[in-house]
């Protein structure tokens, strides 16, 4: 299988690689939950050495991520993990060593409310204090949109799935500090996306 190419990947990259700098600048080993095409790794990776970037997918996904990773290999990059959130597989061990941050995008809208907890409950669980969550996608604010197009948006992923949807960003930041994942920044980021960054606290 060729690599799939998602054009929103393309036109985000650099204002997440520069929260992403900030942010995991003390972390060393990164798990990327939901890598979807690969295209986020293969341009994060080589561009955050000091990191080691594990990509982890459903297996439809993995074909696609290794096609991006054998065009465009980097030594800290590693190749997809099966993880599903709220499936049958358990959080991912590595010769790596343990995680001490997580990197999700695009994934929370086409989850169901009861993944998303799942997913930060296990993150919560298994991050160490100190340890780092960075989430990338489009939030509601106030029970409210922040653009027409997110609200556009938010109509077509509930006309395909009803649990899918724009999530509010004070609900995850509750979820999330009820599993000692603290919002440490909240940054704005282009075409009406946020990228949330939480820390672990002891």
């Amino acid at each position: 299988m060729s690599q799939v190419f998602a054009p929103s990947c393309a036109n985000n990259q650099a204002p997440i690689l520069a929260v992403l700098q900030h942010a995991l600048a003390d972390r060393t080993h990164v798990l990327e939950i939901g890598s979807g095409t690969g295209q986020h790794s293969v341009y994060f990776a080589p561009r955050l050495p000091h990191l080691v970037w594990q990509t982890s997918d459903l297996p439809q996904h993995h074909a696609s991520i290794q096609a991006w990773h054998a065009a465009e290999p980097a030594p800290n990059l590693r190749a997809p993990l099966v993880l599903e959130i709220g499936g049958a597989t358990a959080w991912p061990q590595t010769d790596d060593g343990p995680f001490d941050a997580v990197f999700t995008s695009n994934t929370l809208h086409i989850m169901g409310w009861t993944q998303v907890q799942q997913l930060l409950a296990l993150v919560g669980q298994q991050l160490p204090p100190g340890g780092v969550l960075a989430v990338y996608g489009p939030f509601n604010y106030g029970g409210r949109y922040t653009s027409d197009s997110n609200r556009a948006f938010d109509a077509s992923l509930r006309a395909r799935d009803a649990a899918s949807g724009l999530r509010d960003q004070e609900a995850v930041v509750a979820q999330a500090q009820q599993q000692g994942l603290m919002l440490r920044d909240d940054h704005a980021m282009p075409a009406n996306n946020r990228t949330l960054v939480f820390e672990k606290h002891a």
